[in-house]
């Protein structure tokens, strides 16, 4: 059985956090896992066992969320120029990798900042 705090373990709570969000669809661009939303990527998750080591990125609009997830050890602004938009990347399996329950109020907000208005009151609904 893995450990609650294997980087895999995480990596797959995210990815079934990101799923049970309103409209939510995981694909498979370039062989790696993003959810979407309306079509638009608001998490990517990586190769599920590639040569990467697990890791999450996501679209933080808030400066506090996105200044805490910069201070992560190993996390970046993501490439491609994503970074200026607000995407940081996050790995799982550094030392101090943040815990799950955090990772989720990521990706709750980079959905927020994806997501249309009917989806957003649909998960303020629920």
């Amino acid at each position: 059985m893995a450990a609650k705090n294997d980087p895999y373990t995480v990596r797959e709570a995210v990815r079934a956090f990101a799923l049970s969000l309103p409209g939510a669809v995981e694909e498979f661009p370039w062989g790696d896992s993003v959810v979407k939303v309306n079509k638009k990527i608001f998490v990517f998750l990586g190769d599920e066992e590639g040569e990467r080591p697990p890791g999450v990125t996501v679209k933080l609009r808030d400066e506090a969320a996105h200044a805490h997830a910069m201070s992560v050890p190993g996390a970046a602004p993501t490439g491609y120029g994503l970074g200026k938009a607000g995407w940081v990347s996050i790995p799982l399996a550094e030392r101090g990798a943040p815990r799950t329950e955090l990772l989720c109020d990521w990706v709750e907000e980079s959905y927020r900042a994806i997501a249309p208005k009917r989806l957003i009151a649909e998960l303020d609904a629920s």
